[in-house]
């Protein structure tokens, strides 16, 4: 293109969009269009009246009327075309009939095909709302006909777990959790009708069939066994069938189907499955099931690790992953789906139930989840599932892994045991020794504190070499006073720190000595952190006052709301939680007593006094047995510190020490590091002074 093309086009445009611009309607201009609009418009609408008026009413047409009769033919004998608008018609004789319920009224189908009416507006209305039941049974092509029918429950049941499953959807609408309850009602109802509901979405070339909107046929194979089926055209058939696993809280759930390929083209290699739960609240303290509720999922493959959503907050993900299962889990029960095969990616919602729901009480969270499902329409059994409804019950889920022979579901990682290194200390130690002392005890109580006892008998070296460290600290405080006096200056800071460190090295004292017995215990303290909130054995069980281990053992409510403190500290005082301050009080009074810096810090000392009321905060929402917890181990603790001071004197302490002083010692590469360094700054010193004699 050259130079005067390129200007002769310009030019045109120039020309053009002037020329629209000039052209453009004014205001007025617009306005009275406008005007013109409205006019037509009231025109028509004052004609259309007058036509209703006079008789003149919609009619269906003879297509319409054709689809019907099809559509009422291929559906099982007493048949009945059902929808939301009210819709009930049926085929007797090859004659259609029925009503039309719209705006209150109830029109008869004769009335409904008339070409006058009496009441033209409401008959208008009940013709629209044929249509709209025409449209949506020509979605739905081959599943039409199961559209209409009647919900039914039908109930499988072992010793351990009741399932409800309705034939709207054939989904499993109740599960119901044996030798559990509530802190209100006697049976754990994991999800009550209407609050779980999952639906898978097969599709062709044209169509989508969403199968919660279908009424399935029920066939119980056995007491265990059920078949939740729909018969479509062709002689097809697509349904879900269900075994309840004995003596377990596993349901087998798998598609079965039959020529599915008249229906769904074998190039279809994907079903949608969407999955609804509203997790349901069963314990009295609130606060602390909400924080432990959620969606977690594994990845698939042998290495897939666990992850899940916000437990505090809103939360959506999207995993574009391969998924083995899902879970709607709350602190001490859990639904999964756990796929055969996987799930081909996944998005998932949790929503917190607002406080100013009414579903506030009730429920924890409002969660979702959709993913794809590897299908093809040429197998009979498609797609296979395991549904877990049950306790989250450590060594429970453990054994459940027979289910997948070629990977570890890791099903106990729906128990939140802390970090790797904290889990391992639970799953390891913690666990088994509390499982093999319930062995032989049955008061729960009992068995937390002989698994305290066991624990501080193990840490009881530690606990001895602390408080040795501590008396051999106290011990040397005058003479190390002594070389802080003695070397007052900046500059014999070197100096100081050398006799500092020789003095403790003739005692065969460590300053750390005291502080690394103590951070070898904070891994355990830590791990049982985790391990109480989570574990379901003391769920109901009583000790002492505390009427549920697992919640907090409330010996003083108030009604009134406090704002912040109510959100912190709750409407109520735990006993045990009193108790665990009050010990970890004397505690810190006996430690700081002991400390020779206790004196000169006092700043330092009332912040020590400080972290028990803070405990005294944090744990009053927690679970009563992590007090008692704490309160025996922090007793144990005092008790042993004046077992200690009994059997190990100040004077032994300083014999030890004299011992110690006595025998050769080899110089550290420490000492010969700091030494060196010492007259390297001495011999600064010197070559400064001769600089300033100069």
């Amino acid at each position: 293109m050259d130079k005067n093309t390129l200007i002769g086009m310009l030019l045109m445009g120039v020309v053009i969009f002037g020329f629209m611009w000039l052209q453009q309607p004014s205001e007025a201009e617009m306005a009275e269009r406008q005007r013109q609009l409205d006019s037509i418009a009231a025109v028509e609408k004052a004609e259309a009246q007058r036509d209703i008026a006079a008789g003149d009413v919609d009619t269906l047409s003879t297509s319409e009327l054709a689809h019907l009769q099809s559509v009422l033919e291929n559906m099982p004998a007493e048949g009945a075309v059902i929808n939301n608008e009210g819709v009930v018609l049926s085929l007797r004789d090859g004659k259609i009939s029925g009503t039309v319920s719209v705006a209150d009224t109830t029109v008869q189908w004769d009335e409904v095909t008339s070409a006058t009416s009496q009441n033209p507006a409401v008959h208008n209305l009940a013709v629209q709302a044929v249509q709209r039941a025409l449209d949506v049974y020509a979605k739905n092509g081959s599943f039409a006909a199961s559209l209409t029918g009647t919900e039914e429950l039908v109930t499988l049941e072992n010793d351990s777990l009741k399932v409800e499953l309705s034939t709207k959807g054939g989904i499993i609408a109740r599960a119901t959790l044996k030798g559990y309850k509530t802190w209100k009602t006697p049976q754990v109802v994991l999800f009550d009708k209407g609050d779980n509901d999952y639906s898978f979405t097969l599709s062709n070339n044209t169509q989508r069939f969403e199968t919660k909107n279908f009424y399935f046929t029920p066939k119980k194979l056995n007491d265990s066994t059920v078949v939740m089926n729909l018969e479509l055209e062709g002689g097809a058939q697509w349904g879900l069938k269900y075994t309840l696993v004995p003596g377990s809280y596993m349901v087998r759930m798998e598609m079965v189907q039959q020529h599915m390929t008249r229906i769904i083209p074998l190039n279809i290699n994907l079903v949608d499955l969407d999955w609804h739960q509203k997790i349901s609240r069963h314990e009295f303290g609130k606060q602390f099931e909400e924080r432990n509720s959620g969606i977690y999922y594994k990845f698939a493959g042998k290495g897939g690790d666990v992850k899940y959503t916000s437990e505090g907050s809103n939360d959506e993900k999207e995993v574009k992953e391969n998924l083995k299962w899902v879970s709607a889990k709350n602190q001490f029960f859990s639904t999964v789906l756990i796929s055969d095969s996987v799930m081909n990616s996944a998005k998932l919602n949790s929503q917190v139930i607002d406080k100013d729901s009414k579903d506030y009480d009730t429920y924890l969270k409002d969660v979702n989840i959709h993913t794809l499902v590897p299908y093809s329409s040429g197998k009979d059994v498609p797609a296979s599932f395991y549904f877990y409804m049950g306790p989250n019950r450590y060594y429970m889920l453990s054994s459940y892994d027979k289910f997948s022979p070629k990977e570890d579901l890791k099903l106990t990682h729906l128990i939140p045991l802390g970090w790797k290194f904290f889990r391992w200390i639970n799953t390891g130690v913690i666990i088994p020794v509390f499982h093999w002392l319930g062995k032989f005890m049955t008061n729960y109580g009992l068995i937390i504190l002989v698994l305290t006892i066991l624990i501080k008998l193990i840490l009881a070296p530690l606990t001895f070499k602390t408080y040795i460290s501590q008396a051999k600290m106290r011990i040397l405080a005058p003479d190390i006073a002594k070389i802080n006096e003695k070397y007052p200056n900046q500059e014999d800071a070197l100096k100081k720190q050398q006799k500092t460190m020789e003095l403790y090295r003739q005692a065969g004292a460590n300053p750390m000595g005291g502080c690394l017995p103590m951070l070898l215990q904070m891994p355990i303290l830590i791990a049982m952190f985790t391990f109480f909130p989570s574990c379901i054995e003391l769920r109901g069980q009583s000790f002492l006052w505390a009427k549920d281990l697992s919640a907090p053992d409330k010996i003083l409510e108030w009604s009134g709301n406090i704002p912040i403190l109510s959100s912190l500290f709750g409407n109520h005082l735990s006993l045990f939680c009193l108790l665990m301050t009050a010990t970890n009080i004397i505690y810190t009074y006996l430690t700081t007593k002991s400390q020779p810096s206790s004196q000169s810090m006092p700043g330092m000392k009332w912040m020590m006094y400080l972290m028990p009321l803070m405990f005294l905060f944090f744990f009053n929402n927690y679970a009563s047995g992590l007090s008692y917890y704490y309160f025996i181990f922090t007793l144990i603790t005092i008790i042993q510190t004046y077992c200690c001071r009994f059997f190990v004197t100040e004077e032994k302490v300083r014999a030890t020490m004299a011992a110690n002083a006595a025998k050769p010692k080899k110089k550290s590469k420490w000492m010969q590091r700091l030494e060196e360094a010492q007259k390297q700054q001495q011999a600064m010193q010197r070559s400064a002074a001769k600089r300033q004699k100069r």
